[in-house]
């Protein structure tokens, strides 16, 4: 074994250095291959990110030190319609011959097929051509480098650069950077020509970014004209622009220190052929007018419906469909106030909220009424959506209970339904799907199902009897939304009837933070076909089976006497009871006894219908700014209380309970729990689409009161493509158990997990992760302590997977397949957990959209 593993990495040196001595296959004579840029700052090697990307040229990319790219592009004929037709211009007698067996035209066209000339155009595309050194688009390098040096106080920078060779046809370039000492930023003052906005400087309390004794950097001059403008924009100077701000810098007679002035001047008015200035005015908003059904083709139409509320005027080319109020708390922008740009922001985002409108256009004009033309009207247009919105969708899905699925869905949008913005959502779907691991009477390819009816009823404001404006101010967008459903699966584990409804109440309390408050969130699970469960629960039925065939007294619990299997459902159901009634001769301190109570226990559990009346609230806070910001973090937490007003309400109504000392609400006993989950997810962004993920979350539930375990729907599982990779759905814990069961599941977890992702070529990236966690009994019913979490002790028992994963971007979406191997199986003894299924033959394949975090 030894021996082929040597003459393996013998083959794999030898491929690679073969691959490494072709790099420079397509680079002409006398011209050099660049394999580095080096700067030089001051006589030491800078590894300055943004330094860097001054440059004009740049190596080509690599992979782990290995040029992919590169050697893919030389691999590929660069002319392959030549080569093709070279072959036959060489041996004209070749060509006859193919021209009999085939065609004329099919030869011809055969020199187009993916075989001759679209695998060459394939690599081209997909591979990098090699980047040959240019004397040229070097100076202009050292010239951006000086220039980026000088913006970040280098006044007296010096830069040259020199070219290297470092082997045949290859060469670096060596820019050498001298800086000369930093300037530093010594007294700063201010001239402002316009009265109005100088006072509004000196009451600005937000700090400047230009700070004596720092030193000087161009971008802090730029970040210091935008905080200044829009704080300027924001308390009525409305027509001021980051144009009018300039800074005289002056270093005559300082050492290495600039004086700073900062200059605002009038505002310059164009007039024909001459220009004037005045001193800049601060604005109030005269008047607001929304013009509620606005269209290119109306806007010819004289207006036929108006009306005034709360100092709004409200227009209509035909007659207004909307109730005043629902418009006008969309509306941040007052009369009688200042111009502010954050109000028209604030305003366009709560408009398109309300999703009854496209993009809004808010416009200014000067009051003419006012002689000192210090006024504003603001004219609103919408423009409504259709009243009545149809779509269909087709989905192809993958999951943890189906190997192939497809689903359809259908849906009816009305906007407007109550003339209030409400917006009521009307949608069906159906999924066929195949499923291996069901337990199904037939053999088909499609033999799972489950269809669905869903309502959404969503209202642009805060539903409740008593007002809410001084603790969820409208600034904050919020919104109700009551919701029903109704599904039902077929073929699926127990089969279930699944019926949900609420109401729940969101807001976002700054740019970046939501909030959401489910004020009830119902929930019924019916179980259709509980007699399934050991037919599903595999696992479960061979453990009982296997004690079964030892303890069994009843013959009328098997199958027949020389298999001796239990029967489902008869059988198991009459030999677990006479173990619990003590008609065996098995005995509660038997391990055999224990081992078919905690079967049916769980067997219990997870066959009985749910009915969960929960109350939660979701806050979450990111730093994200948009979809191409690979540094920031997102925080999220959510707490869940169920059952606790049902509880309530019984023991006021001093209602009775049941056998098991439990109340019922339609004969059904419901779930009590406390929930708390906390997920925190970090990205940095190391430049070179190189990017590190961190991600760890913590969840726990525990049951009380009325009950003494967590629903199945609201309990955790670990494994899976957005978990442990190295691990199946369901296939991880809980504790060390070494999931002996189907679809395990418990009410603790803690997961993290860390992933560092770069680019392979173009649109394929790659990873390398690490995923580490488990799941816990704790404070429930669970009594196998391999299962239990009871001190820090147990933290031993997380698991780790590790591996590496391909992606494919899509830009839309990402396609990704990660390959998780287990390193550390607490499943194992103590001392036998460290890679003791670390090969391919445990690995696991696990397919996804987009990134797991």
């Amino acid at each position: 074994m030894k021996k082929n593993f040597t003459k393996i990495l013998a083959f794999i040196l030898i491929a690679i250095f073969i691959c490494a001595c072709n790099a420079v296959k397509r680079v002409p004579d006398g011209k050099n291959l660049l394999t580095k840029n080096d700067i030089i700052v001051n006589g030491k090697s800078s590894g300055d990110e943004e330094a860097s990307n001054q440059m004009y040229q740049k190596p080509n990319a690599n992979l782990l030190g290995y040029k992919l790219r590169l050697n893919l592009y030389n691999l590929a004929k660069l002319n392959p319609d030549s080569t093709y037709q070279a072959k036959f211009k060489n041996n004209p007698e070749k060509y006859d011959r193919q021209a009999k067996l085939l065609s004329a035209k099919q030869v011809d066209r055969l020199g187009q097929s993916f075989m001759y000339k679209g695998i060459h155009e394939f690599l081209k595309s997909t591979g990098e051509a090699p980047v040959i050194i240019d004397t040229a688009k070097a100076k202009k390098s050292a010239q951006r480098l000086k220039y980026y040096y000088f913006n970040n106080g280098f006044f007296n920078v010096k830069t040259d650069f020199e070219v290297d060779s470092v082997g045949f046809k290859r060469a670096k370039i060596k820019y050498n950077i001298t800086t000369g000492p930093g300037y530093k930023l010594d007294s700063i003052r201010t001239s402002i020509l316009s009265p109005a906005l100088d006072s509004l400087h000196k009451t600005n309390a937000e700090p400047s970014l230009l700070k004596s004794g720092n030193q000087y950097k161009t971008s802090d001059f730029e970040d210091e004209k935008n905080r200044i403008t829009t704080y300027f924009r924001n308390h009525g100077a409305y027509t001021f622009q980051p144009t009018y701000i300039n800074f005289d810098i002056d270093t005559i007679g300082k050492k290495n220190e600039a004086d700073v002035n900062l200059i605002i001047k009038n505002y310059t008015i164009q007039e024909k052929d001459s220009n004037r200035t005045e001193p800049f005015k601060l604005y109030k908003i005269s008047d607001v007018n929304i013009y509620t059904d606005y269209s290119s083709a109306n806007a010819k139409l004289p207006i036929s419906d108006s009306t005034s509320y709360k100092n709004f005027n409200l227009y209509s080319y035909k007659k207004l469909k909307y109730k005043p109020r629902a418009i006008t708390d969309a509306i941040f922008i007052t009369k009688g106030t200042d111009f502010a740009d954050y109000k028209t922001t604030l305003t366009s985002r709560y408009l398109n909220n309300l999703k009854i409108f496209n993009y809004p256009s808010i416009q200014y004009e000067v009051d003419k009424r006012d002689p000192t033309a210090q006024s504003l009207i603001a004219n609103v247009f919408l423009t409504p959506r259709k009243k009545y919105s149809f779509g269909t969708s087709l989905d192809f899905t993958h999951s943890n209970i189906q190997d192939f699925g497809i689903e359809a869905s259908i849906s009816e949008t009305i906007r407007n339904i109550f003339n209030r913005a409400e917006t009521l959502e009307i949608s069906t779907r159906v999924n066929i799907g195949s499923s291996k691991d069901m337990a199904n009477p037939n053999n088909n390819f499609f033999n799972v199902s489950e269809y669905g009816l869903d309502l959404k009823l969503n209202f642009p404001r805060v539903l409740l009897p008593f007002g809410t404006e001084k603790i969820i101010p409208k600034r904050m967008i919020p919104s109700t939304t009551i919701a029903a459903g109704f599904s039902k699966q077929r073929n699926i584990g127990l089969d279930k009837e699944n019926f949900t409804g609420g109401i729940a109440y969101n807001w976002t309390p700054k740019r970046f933070n939501t909030a959401k408050f489910d004020l009830l969130n119902i929930q019924f699970v019916r179980n259709l076909n509980p007699a399934n469960y050991f037919n599903v629960y595999s696992s479960s039925y061979n453990s009982l089976n296997d004690i079964g065939k030892i303890y069994n007294i009843d013959s009328a619990n098997y199958d027949s006497a020389e298999t001796k299997n239990l029967i489902i459902n008869k059988g198991t159901t009459g030999f677990t009871n006479d173990v619990l009634s003590g008609i065996t001769s098995l005995v509660p301190s038997d391990d055999a006894y224990q081992e078919v109570e905690s079967i049916e226990e769980r067997r219990r559990r997870l066959t009985e219908n749910d009915f969960i009346l929960a109350t939660s609230y979701t806050f979450s806070k990111t730093t994200k700014k948009d979809l191409t910001d690979n540094n920031f973090y997102l925080f999220k937490t959510k707490v869940e209380s169920a059952g606790t007003l049902l509880t309530l309400v019984s023991n006021v109504g001093n209602l009775q309970k049941n056998a098991n000392g439990s109340y019922e609400i339609f004969n059904l006993e419901y779930s009590e729990y406390a929930k708390a989950e906390f997920d925190f997810i970090k990205h940095w962004d190391f430049g070179k689409e190189k990017v590190l993920a961190v991600r760890s979350f913590f969840g726990i539930a525990i049951p009380f009161g009325n009950s003494d375990y967590i629903p199945f729907s609201r309990s955790y599982y670990g494994g899976g493509s957005n978990d442990n990779r190295a691990w199946q759905p369901y296939d991880l814990g809980p504790g060390r158990t070494g999931s002996v069961n189907d679809f395990n599941e418990a009410n603790m977890k803690i997961h993290l997990s860390g992933e560092f992702r770069f680019k392979i070529f173009g649109d394929v990236k790659g990873a390398l992760f690490a995923d580490a966690g488990n799941i816990w009994n704790v404070m429930d019913n669970v009594t196998d302590e391999k299962a239990r979490f009871d001190g820090l002790a147990d933290l031993k028992e997380l698991a780790l997977g590790t591996g590496f994963g391909i992606r494919y971007d899509l830009s839309f979406f990402v396609i990704r397949l990660d390959m998780g191997f287990k390193t550390y199986n607490p499943a194992y003894e103590v001392g036998d957990r460290w890679f003791k299924e670390y090969n391919f033959g445990h690995s696991v394949l696990n397919f996804g959209i987009n990134y797991p975090f």
